[in-house]
């Protein structure tokens, strides 16, 4: 384990397995399923935080090894996997800020056995958005839930409306991870993401606040692509835009 003890860590599963057995439907239906579905046997995320007697450090750990284990075996095995939204709720109902859960949970949910769909992508906007008001300043993060948005998540979406909407809020996200002191290399890409929603005006706003918040030494090659960038949108627009 990373962090917490050995000792907490048999708390906790001591815990885990009391409340196991005192839920003989539970144990009833576990028994039925068999190999045909997974159970999810702990309890609801409050119940869990309470059974953890304060060694968190210890319970998350275990759930986010849990969860890792489990999404490597369902796909070794071919077998659908549902619970990760389970796993991350429970993990988040400890800690709301751990770090390595919001680095890919969106990948595990619509890459999960055997095939995402349009509600993971929803339930991964979900948790990270839950993650930039648990650390409303890692740009990292910030960074990540734009991609997502921008990128990845409309690809499981079937309404076009609804796709340009997440692109377009995606791109405000990548900017402000910016703000934020992020990457400046993902404002090329957040300005190229409005375009194709049709925000031209709003491009040319966030690729003028983008050049001002580059023009530090360290970042001049950035700074010189958006102000290129820049000048072709210029040239574009039919009529000055005015401040």
């Amino acid at each position: 384990m990373t962090r917490g003890t050995l000792a907490g860590s048999l708390l906790f599963l001591a815990a885990a397995a009391g409340v196991a057995l005192t839920q003989p439907g539970l144990a009833h239906a576990a028994h039925k399923a068999g190999d045909r579905e997974d159970v999810y046997a702990l309890p609801p995320p409050a119940q869990l935080h309470a059974m953890t007697l304060g060694w968190d450090a210890a319970a998350v750990d275990l759930l986010w090894t849990s969860l890792l284990v489990q999404y490597g075996s369902h796909w070794q095995d071919r077998r659908e996997f549902t619970d990760g939204v389970r796993y991350a709720d429970d993990i988040l109902a400890i800690e709301p800020t751990y770090e390595p859960l919001y680095h890919i949970i969106d990948t595990m949910l619509v890459f999960r056995p055997l095939q995402g769909t349009a509600q993971d992508a929803r339930d991964a906007r979900a948790i990270l958005e839950q993650g930039t008001r648990a650390r409303p300043h890692d740009a990292n993060l910030w960074r990540r839930y734009g991609e997502f948005l921008a990128y990845l998540a409309p690809t499981f979406l079937t309404d076009p409306e609804e796709q340009k909407a997440w692109r377009k809020e995606g791109a405000i996200a990548l900017e402000h991870a910016v703000e934020l002191g992020g990457d400046p290399d993902s404002i090329l890409g957040a300005a190229g993401v409005l375009s194709d929603v049709g925000e031209r005006v709003a491009v040319l706003r966030f690729l003028e606040r983008a050049y001002a918040m580059t023009e530090h030494p360290s970042m001049t090659d950035i700074h010189e692509r958006i102000g290129e960038k820049l000048a072709e949108l210029r040239a574009q627009m039919p009529s000055p835009i005015s401040p």
